[in-house]
């Protein structure tokens, strides 16, 4: 198996008409500037060693050892062995609460900020386990399907902000439901829910949803976000803040931590509730938790082993660059007495 390990590199191989181009321009304009000021009767007699073949043969040999040259730099690989090794792991459901709530200030620089920064940190841990993400709020929509790549995840997770979903409400029975059927059911995995929120649960269906994945044996963990004292949600405008949210009263709406709500539904579940804080964000026990759930094989990955093979290229690269060197821009008058010696 070939490769380039670095085949962007390759697009260096476009200085090569270039080279030839400003080439032909300099030689144009020499050749130009010799008609202005010498009768091309006289060019011959005036500079008798000049040689019109030599610069072609040296500007090939340039452009091959700069073909050369650029190859070596992609790094020219071909693989020596291929090995299958299968993955084992679990899946893992996170179900991130973006409702207006989470923008509450008690956790740095918000919740739902402190809360994407807990999943950075999960995806640092994970290997192997497959992971997706649901985020709601009155509504709930699957943000990312469950995958291996943990790099999407990642991505989609970038793309996360409160104003994803317009209903708002904290619908964590929802959210849990679209979690199990995110899951295949069939698979033999082990599967968990981390459940990510203030806990500000304004439906009646989240202990029936925990209740279902309890009889699917999913492991139902939560996270609570903020503090039992509670914040005001911000009001931020043009990059500053302009007040905060009033409910129809006109009193400034303080949202607070719902932790023993948060803390029976991960008991239904066998699950454990860590409330996050500016110096921990409670996911290393989670994952502490994950870890010890029993993993199966969920895939195999074929890897090749690559071996470099640049200084194929670099030392003709070099070698090429040498004569191209010692070349000299002149007749070779022993060259010429071997060829007319050769035609006696």
């Amino acid at each position: 198996m070939f490769r380039f390990e670095h085949p962007y590199l390759l697009y260096l191989l476009a200085l090569i008409p270039l080279v030839w181009l400003i080439f032909l321009l300099q030689r144009r304009a020499k050749q130009k500037r010799l008609r202005s000021i010498i009768d091309p009767n006289l060019k011959s007699a005036l500079v008798p060693m000049a040689s019109k073949a030599k610069a072609w043969v040296k500007l090939v040999i340039y452009s091959l050892a700069l073909i050369a040259l650029v190859l070596a730099l992609a790094n020219p690989q071909f693989g020596s062995k291929t090995e299958e090794v299968k993955r084992k792991g679990i899946d893992l459901m996170i179900a991130l609460d973006v409702s207006n709530s989470m923008q509450a200030e008690d956790l740095y620089p918000n919740r739902l900020e402190r809360a994407k920064r807990s999943i950075e940190e999960l995806l640092s841990y994970l290997k192997s386990d497959r992971i997706g993400i649901v985020v709601f709020a009155g509504e709930a929509f699957v943000q990312l399907p469950i995958t291996s790549d943990h790099s999407a995840a990642k991505l989609f997770l970038n793309s996360i902000e409160s104003n994803l979903i317009a209903t708002q409400g904290t619908d964590i029975g929802n959210a849990v439901e679209l979690c199990l059927n995110s899951f295949d059911m069939e698979a033999p995995s082990s599967k968990a829910i981390i459940l990510i929120s203030d806990g500000e649960d304004h439906e009646e269906s989240a202990n029936a949803a925990i209740q279902k994945a309890a009889e699917a044996d999913v492991v139902v963990h939560a996270i609570g976000m903020g503090s039992p004292d509670g914040a005001p949600i911000p009001i931020y405008q043009g990059g500053k803040r302009i007040g905060f949210r009033k409910n129809k009263e006109g009193n400034t709406i303080v949202t607070k931590l719902d932790d023993a709500m948060l803390s029976e539904l991960a008991n239904m579940s066998d699950g454990i509730f860590v409330r996050a804080t500016n110096g921990e964000s409670g996911m290393a026990y989670i994952f502490e938790e994950v870890e010890r759930m029993e993993k199966v094989e969920i895939g195999a990955k074929v890897y090749t082993d690559y071996e470099d093979r640049f200084q194929w290229l670099l030392f003709p690269a070099l070698f090429l660059l040498l004569i191209e060197l010692i070349i000299p821009n002149v007749r070779s008058l022993w060259w010429e007495k071997l060829f007319d010696s050769q035609k006696e």
